[in-house]
């Protein structure tokens, strides 16, 4: 294969690196031929598929080394993610060197592998892919083909932790349990199940019990269990499995946020507490079967934890998920104009990413979107009465309030919440977007308008830090996106058909500005109903330029922008935010 890298080759710095990018793309075009439109499993010889993973570790050499990973596998529907890398920083806090395997990576594939909590670098993955790499080519046959797309990034992730001699490693399940290439590790230490729900149901069955059971596919004979409640439905299959293991299955509470003494958890959410529970007792477990029990503090109340463990907690980094970012480009764009003309005449773009993706954790995201725009109205409400105070006598604090508003004008709470949507075509909107717009309500909040665009990258595209910025596409096919635009239609609309509305509408035009500057310019928009429009957007540039826009054209506007339905969407929002000036 082309482009390997050799770390000995060549002095030159400049030259190096190019030959570091060279190979990475050479990487990237490989790990992407291995992707297919073909459903994951196949249920027709699924079995058969999945035992070829061991097939892979012989040709590879790792059954040896794999089997003395002191492995904690967890699986679930929604937040094994997160709890996952609670796990990862709570025992990198107990000082353990750790290995966390995840997916789907946001913007590089290097994010889905960390040791002692950082992403590998380039060079480290292109050892070990390489390494992997070769030696599959040279030794996979017609009955033992190449393994397709996670199968390989799993086995590369094993070759990882293998040469690294991690103290524990942390292995998120890719998709259902049973039949996932991370279910290779025979012998785990301990088994997780975060919360289960309704995901991926072309795959893994229609009703909670088939999914339960799917999952639960990750239980070894003299293996720990533990979950978090669940479902009636699900608990007992999960429970039943148990059962014929003959193994414990502990039920994990969620976290007390008492025992964080005075502190918060680094992931937003209050479905976080849940994660981190598990997480915990997955922690507890592993130290106690690993010989480590002195570092639990044995303490006679059951809601005391550790420090190390309130450390790994509080400190934890997990990108996508709960994240709020403001647009570094109205920033530098804000400091620019402060710096020619005296004062910024911007006003505040923020983005609130999450890549909840299922119906369960759109509710989620919706509570966490909801209570996090509450806060931010009391704080400002909070400084309008403070710079009131300032204007009467209290000039001292003025400087600190223009440092965290920017201006007095951002004092007005002129604000309006924008959703920026996408989801796979294997989901189902209409269990989607009504979670997300009906809790949303429930709680105050309103969106002002809603956009629906495609994805940067086609399906058998691997997203690297080398993909450049998403430029939209003028033969980009937006069926889909009308689709999820009707479906928010007939959601705000009551469930009244909105077909004759939205064909009235020019989708890849984007409504005036002034809509969001003033309530009475709806009627320049033909598709808005109470102070509310929805747009089909070719691309996330040019969305995002839209917002832009909108800032720059008035300074006392906040822009609060709800990005969820996938993880790619957040990568590519990232992606685009990273690359700003």
């Amino acid at each position: 294969m082309e482009g390997k890298f050799n770390p000995g080759a060549g002095s030159d710095a400049g030259q190096n690196q190019s030959s570091l990018s060279l190979s990475y793309e050479a990487a990237i075009d490989a790990i992407s031929s291995t992707i297919t439109r073909r459903k994951r499993v196949d249920s027709t010889n699924v079995a058969n598929e999945f035992l070829i993973m061991f097939e892979y570790l012989k040709i590879l050499e790792l059954e040896d080394s794999l089997s003395k990973l002191k492995v904690i596998h967890v699986a679930g529907t929604k937040g094994k993610g997160s709890t996952c890398a609670f796990s990862e920083s709570i025992l990198r806090a107990c000082g353990f060197r750790t290995g966390l395997f995840t997916s789907p990576h946001l913007i590089d594939l290097c994010e889905r592998y960390r040791i002692d909590g950082l992403e590998i670098s380039q060079e480290k993955f292109l050892a070990n892919f390489w390494w992997c790499w070769d030696r599959l080519k040279d030794n996979c046959t017609k009955d033992v083909p190449m393994p397709n797309y996670f199968r390989l990034l799993t086995l590369v992730a094993f070759k990882i932790f293998t040469s690294e001699k991690v103290d524990v490693v942390i292995l998120e399940v890719g998709l259902g349990g049973k039949y996932d290439a991370t279910n290779a590790v025979k012998s785990p230490i301990v088994c997780g199940i975060s919360s289960l729900g309704f995901d991926h149901m072309e795959i893994l069955g229609n009703t909670l019990s088939q999914i339960a059971g799917e999952k639960a596919g990750i239980f070894k004979p003299g293996v720990p269990a533990i979950t978090v409640p669940q479902p009636e439905e699900a608990m007992k299959v999960l429970q039943d499995t148990a059962s014929h293991l003959s193994i414990p299955l502990q039920l994990a509470s969620p976290l007390d946020a008492t025992t964080l003494r005075g502190l918060k958890l680094s992931l937003a959410g209050d479905h976080q507490y849940i994660n981190a529970g598990l997480a915990v007792a997955l922690c507890r477990t592993w130290l106690s079967s690993t010989g480590h029990s002195d570092l639990l503090e044995s303490v006679d109340d059951d809601r005391y934890i550790p420090k190390p463990f309130i450390k790994g907690l509080v400190t934890t980094n997990f990108p996508g998920r709960s994240q709020v970012i403001p647009d570094p480009y109205t920033r530098s764009y804000q400091q620019h104009s402060e710096g020619e003309a005296g004062n910024g005449d911007a006003g505040e773009l923020c983005f609130y990413l999450d890549g909840a993706h299922s119906p369960e954790s759109m509710e989620e995201c919706a509570k966490w979107f909801s209570q996090a725009i509450k806060k931010e109205k009391q704080s400002i409400s909070e400084a309008r009465e403070v710079f009131n105070e300032t204007e009467n006598g209290y000039s001292s604090l003025l400087p600190d309030l223009e440092q965290q508003f920017h201006s007095k004008e951002n004092f007005s709470n002129n604000s309006k919440q924008i959703l920026i949507f996408n989801c796979m075509a294997e989901r189902d909107p209409r269990l989607l977007l009504p979670r997300l717009f009906h809790t949303c309500a429930l709680h105050g909040v309103h969106f002002n308008g809603a956009f629906f665009v495609p994805n940067q990258l086609s399906f058998n595209q691997v997203g690297s830090s080398l993909t450049p910025a998403a430029t939209g596409s003028p033969n980009v096919n937006l069926s889909w996106q009308l689709t999820l635009q009707r479906t928010w239609e007939n959601i705000i609309r009551g469930g009244k058909d909105s077909d004759q509305k939205i064909g009235s509408s020019c989708p890849e035009m984007p409504p005036p500005c002034d809509i969001l500057l003033n309530d009475s310019s709806q009627e320049n928009c033909p598709n808005t109903k109470d102070h509310t429009f929805s747009a089909v957007m070719p691309s996330l540039p040019e969305t995002l330029r839209w917002l832009r826009k909108c800032v720059q054209k008035n300074h006392s506007l906040r822009i609060q922008v709800l990005v969820t339905g996938s993880l790619h969407l957040i990568g590519d929002v990232l992606r685009m935010l990273k690359k700003c000036p």
